[in-house]
């Protein structure tokens, strides 16, 4: 609406000034120096238009300004908010599920971080006692190096080969192969650390 008016008060000083400009040319010396003085008045109200277009220019960036800064916010408050696994004292990259289970794990590592003691098992998987026993909802998959999973509700596995059982996803590592998992975990028992950032 602010636009329609800058553009329409344009127009109207564009009409008066070429009105003006045409009968200075078919006028005296007086009527062209009359002309020109309604000239110079019109035209100092032009800088008021362009001072309307900054102010709308200036408050444009503000908008832009204010949006950028509610994304970086946002984008802060999404790392405040990131939970991360470390195997041995070495972060993984970890794609968690959006599932009750995660969200409980989440709360539980908001307080401190967790450090669970895991223990080889079947020659494909490390397996450790959370502490307490999260929802759960198991299926029957069949797991992939680098799946984490939640066993008996009270138990985080994480995988470096593969085995079918009933388990409930809850993330799995994306920053590492199949063979970089056999060695973070093939080697003997590891300690996990899951905390919040």
């Amino acid at each position: 609406m602010k636009i329609l008016r800058i553009f329409e008060k344009r127009i109207t000083v564009l009409l008066i000034v070429t009105a003006m400009m045409l009968t200075a040319f078919g006028c005296s010396n007086q009527d062209a120096e009359e002309t020109k003085d309604t000239s110079e008045n019109i035209q100092t109200e032009e800088p008021d238009t362009l001072n309307q277009d900054e102010n709308l220019t200036d408050n444009d960036n503000e908008n832009a300004i204010e949006a950028v800064t509610e994304t970086l916010n946002e984008s802060e408050k999404e790392q405040e908010n990131k939970m991360v696994l470390k195997i041995n004292n070495e972060e993984v990259l970890v794609e968690w599920e959006d599932n009750e289970s995660v969200e409980a794990l989440q709360k539980i590592c908001s307080e401190e971080a967790l450090t669970i003691q895991l223990s080889m098992y079947g020659g494909n998987e490390q397996v450790g006692s959370i502490g307490q026993s999260l929802p759960r909802n198991d299926i029957n998959i069949t797991t992939d190096a680098g799946d984490i999973v939640l066993y008996s509700g009270n138990q985080i596995v994480l995988f470096y080969g593969s085995n079918s059982w009933a388990y409930t996803r809850l993330g799995h590592i994306v920053d590492k192969s199949a063979s970089d998992m056999t060695k973070l975990l093939g080697n003997g028992d590891v300690t996990i650390t899951i905390q919040m950032y």
